[in-house]
């Protein structure tokens, strides 16, 4: 019977004494499509709340998208990494609307959407490359862990 005998398992909580705790970002869990419909949620939310507090800052607006399309980045599974550049635009997109200042119905809507797009394309474009950059990054090094076991043996 002893050799079922169930293992004690660490919590990784605990730590060895005299070892600082080491923090460590949540592993990538979400799919291409759940990544790309993470980043448009929060940039909609994020143009929401920019237009109740900030009066439509775009300014503000860039400067959130930032991090959004980092996370995105980040937090993508490793077969879905080349969505994450994808979604970043589509993001941007997607929530740029309540901050346009559209007005006049449809057409002044669709147009002052097409101004801001087009005005503020480049915190489109400092998204979009920090989540290629991320997504490069991390592809290199799960390549280059892929390559490791080969070198040893």
């Amino acid at each position: 019977m002893e050799r079922y005998k169930a293992r004690t398992v660490r919590h990784p909580a605990e730590r060895a004494p005299g070892r600082p705790p080491v923090r460590r970002l949540p592993r990538p869990r979400l799919t291409g499509l759940g990544g790309g419909l993470f980043a448009c949620a929060a940039m909609f939310l994020i143009g929401g709340l920019d237009w109740l507090l900030f009066d439509a800052s775009l300014f503000v607006y860039g400067l959130l998208f930032l991090p959004v399309a980092a996370a995105t980045a980040l937090w993508v599974r490793p077969a879905d990494l080349i969505t994450a550049p994808i979604t970043a635009p589509i993001a941007f997109a997607a929530g740029v609307w309540p901050v346009s200042g559209g007005s006049g119905g449809f057409a002044g809507e669709v147009m002052g959407l097409v101004s801001a797009l087009s005005l503020h394309a480049g915190w489109l474009y400092a998204g979009t490359l920090v989540a290629a950059l991320i997504t490069v990054v991390r592809k290199a090094v799960l390549m280059g862990r892929r390559r490791m076991p080969r070198r040893v043996a």
